[in-house]
């Protein structure tokens, strides 16, 4: 599926406006990119249009608004476009600007879903990068900011948000696609509360916030140039933030975040957990390649790709592969195998629940193939249609035969196996895996 596939701009497109903080016109474009460049600004302002790449590792500071930075180069408020890029789908992007800070537009990300729009996007040669989420990983603030990232197969955002006072107290929950945040979550604008106005200009914040790009909340009242868009535009704002911080971790999240009073000091917190945790998965796997062509795989190659071992190796070669759908493996059974000390040892034959192991390990192999790469493990998830027809005993070969019939993405995928004895097929089943990486 193209979505599994890494995507950038078709064209460059782009707009001109003003800043929120700094106060500066700029005019800022975005520019295709090549697949693994990621999301970079560029500073087309400065002497030699030095970039910076839009990394947890390049955070500068989370008041109000988040500021990244290399050596001396400074880019504030990146969340709104990143937010924008990352739930329109776009993986590699150059971002130029000739000031250190994007147009505010409204407030909103919806200006930039528009330039996005008018430049499309296209699928390039690359598979994505997810991060799978596996376990539980939260944080949380003195200030009663909490944010917890559950297992998920999709990208969902649940927020609460709350004012001082509890006023405004807001929730809303979506799961991230394209078309849901165009129309949900990019028209949320920024919002500020009265009392911390000053306390901003103080700070030389805010130079160009306007009714027009914010809004102001005052006790009960809202101050805006046009009414709430949703009676929930806080809680979807802070949504919209979430995705834009959690963006500068370089990758897509397959998960589920549980957020309670958000902002971007815990986002990044969040940001940087999630770097943690992925780079720690990432050490315990050593990604392998598949060789070339159609040819077999000797025993060896068989243990590096899959994670068993003596006894629950059942798979002593890969006879070879036939296109990109189908797979045969081998097994010599002998009367040395343990089970046989205890499943009928007086008269000896392969439990059929091993038969069915055997073809889950030719089709997860065949499907690693498929993927070009073995840094994956396939999980079972269900066996139709299984029937054993024949036993099998000690001193017959176990050819094993596995066909794709039905994948979807590359996280679920069916395989019809087989297992074949001197030319008779003694055991077979359709397999469903999902697969997680290592």
């Amino acid at each position: 599926m193209t979505s599994e596939l890494q995507h950038t701009l078709a064209k460059s497109a782009g707009f001109s406006g003003t800043s929120l903080h700094t106060g500066e016109k700029v005019t800022l474009k975005l520019q295709p990119a090549p697949v693994d460049h990621g999301i970079k600004f560029k500073r087309k302002d400065l002497a030699d249009e030095p970039t910076i790449d839009a990394n947890i590792a390049n955070l500068k500071m989370v008041e109000r608004a988040t500021t990244i930075g290399e050596g001396a180069v400074r880019v504030h408020t990146v969340e709104h476009v990143l937010s924008a890029l990352s739930a329109m789908g776009v993986d590699n992007a150059i971002i130029e600007m000739d000031a250190n800070e994007p147009p505010i537009g409204d407030g909103s990300a919806a200006p930039y879903v528009e330039v996005i729009k008018k430049a499309g996007t296209t699928a390039q040669e690359a598979p994505r990068r997810f991060f799978d989420v596996r376990e539980p990983i939260h944080v949380e603030s003195k200030s009663g900011s909490l944010l917890v990232l559950l297992p998920d197969d999709k990208f969902r955002v649940s927020c609460t948000q709350a004012g001082p006072n509890n006023h405004f107290t807001q929730f809303f929950s979506a799961e991230i696609s394209p078309g849901l945040y165009e129309r949900e979550i990019a028209p949320a604008r920024t919002f500020v509360y009265y009392e911390e106005v000053a306390l901003l200009m103080e700070k030389n914040l805010i130079k160009g916030g306007s009714l027009e790009n914010a809004i102001v909340v005052r006790g009960d009242a809202v101050l805006s140039k046009e009414p709430l868009r949703f009676a929930d535009e806080f809680a979807r704002h802070k949504i919209l933030d979430i995705i834009g911080d959690l963006a500068l971790i370089g990758t897509r999240i397959r998960g589920h975040v549980i957020a309670v009073k958000p902002g971007h000091a815990v986002n990044a917190e969040l940001a940087r957990a999630i770097v943690k945790q992925h780079a720690k998965i990432t050490a315990l796997s050593v990604p392998r390649t598949f060789p070339p062509g159609e040819g077999g795989l000797d025993i060896n190659q068989v243990m590096e790709i899959l994670p068993h071992r003596f006894p629950f190796l059942m798979v002593d070669r890969i006879l070879g592969f036939e296109g990109e759908t189908k797979c045969t493996g081998m097994k010599t059974v002998t009367v040395n195998e343990p089970f046989f000390a205890g499943h009928f040892p007086g008269h000896p034959v392969m439990p059929g629940v091993l038969q069915v192991e055997a073809m889950a390990q030719v089709a997860s192999i065949l499907l690693m193939k498929l993927a070009k790469s073995a840094s994956r493990i396939g999980y079972f998830m269900s066996a139709d249609e299984v029937k054993f027809r024949k036993p099998v005993f000690p001193g017959d070969t176990l050819f094993i035969h596995a066909e794709l019939i039905k994948a979807r993405s590359n996280r679920l995928a069916k395989a019809h196996c087989s297992c074949v004895v001197n030319d008779a097929v003694v055991s077979e089943g359709d397999l469903m895996f999902t697969f997680l990486d290592k």
